[in-house]
């Protein structure tokens, strides 16, 4: 049951660090980043990266894998959104 468990909450974590994906397209589309917090991303960055140094520590597959992938996304968010920043 635990097996499963970290599965499910793997493939769950994968799924929510995709998430971002939909922020990315409407910035790409509209060439804006106006509204869009960069704050957020950044602590939402570090966590996984902390998160992810916790899972290789520990040899855990079920941490290390959606936290890759959450800090790629999350890093092409931020990335998107410094390109689309309009100056103030």
């Amino acid at each position: 049951m635990t097996t499963e468990l970290a599965f499910l909450a793997s493939g769950w974590g994968v799924a929510m660090a995709l998430s971002p994906v939909f922020q990315i397209r409407r910035m790409i589309e509209l060439r804006s980043s106006h509204g869009i917090s960069l704050g957020y991303p950044i602590v939402l960055f570090v966590g996984f990266l902390i998160w992810l140094a916790y899972g290789i520590s520990i040899d855990n597959l079920a941490l290390i894998v959606p936290n890759i992938v959450a800090a790629v996304v999350i890093a092409v968010t931020i990335g998107v959104a410094v390109r689309y920043r309009r100056p103030a």
